[in-house]
């Protein structure tokens, strides 16, 4: 089971981009994390260019989702809402429709990030994506700087992404096995 992993964040050091290697670290066969890393290269969305055969970033943009059985977002709030980058990857798949159906989760790195999740909820909500709760999680990285490695090796923290991929999976129809791991997966990136 592949998913996809989306994280607001251009920072090279977002709390956001190591939950998402964390919880690939957690993950176990048959689920495999992807996270995009193509975001900071789409153009601004305009609706004249959104043509077939498109360009080249969107279409790869749009493949990635395509090919995901299932999305995790996890994004930082900037002002009580989305950072504009994601907000832009999300106007570039609203009229091809590639979250339509799909599950989706949503990470939150911050109990205070509330404001961008509800926004985040809203707008693939009404792209068509299914918002799994059961695997929508907040894991309190606040301040602590820790890396993928650190975040996958601490218990509660482990326990929770292992809880949050179980609901993804089952939101995804595949069943309820065990799918995640201690630690010592392959994300790949």
């Amino acid at each position: 089971m592949r998913v996809l992993g989306i994280s607001g964040s251009l920072r090279a050091g977002s709390t956001n981009s190591s939950l998402l290697r964390a919880l690939g670290l957690v993950a176990a066969e048959p689920v495999r994390v992807r996270i995009y890393g193509g975001l900071g290269g789409l153009p601004h969305f305009n609706a004249d260019l959104d043509v077939e055969p498109g360009l080249a970033p969107v279409k790869e943009w749009r493949e990635e989702l395509a090919g995901a059985r299932a999305v995790v977002i996890s994004t930082p709030e900037y002002a009580h809402g989305l950072p504009g980058s994601l907000k832009n990857a999300l106007d570039w798949v609203v009229r091809s429709g590639e979250f339509y159906g799909k599950p989706v989760a949503i990470l939150n790195a911050s109990p205070r990030g509330v404001y961008a999740q509800e926004g985040l909820r809203e707008v693939l909500t009404t792209m068509g994506a299914r918002v799994v709760t059961e695997a929508s999680v907040t894991i309190p990285l606040l301040g602590t700087k820790m890396s993928a490695e650190e975040i996958a090796g601490n218990g509660e923290y482990a326990a929770a992404l292992g809880e949050a991929l179980r609901g993804l999976v089952r939101g995804a129809g595949v069943g309820s096995g065990e799918f995640f791991q201690e630690s010592g997966a392959e994300v790949t990136e």
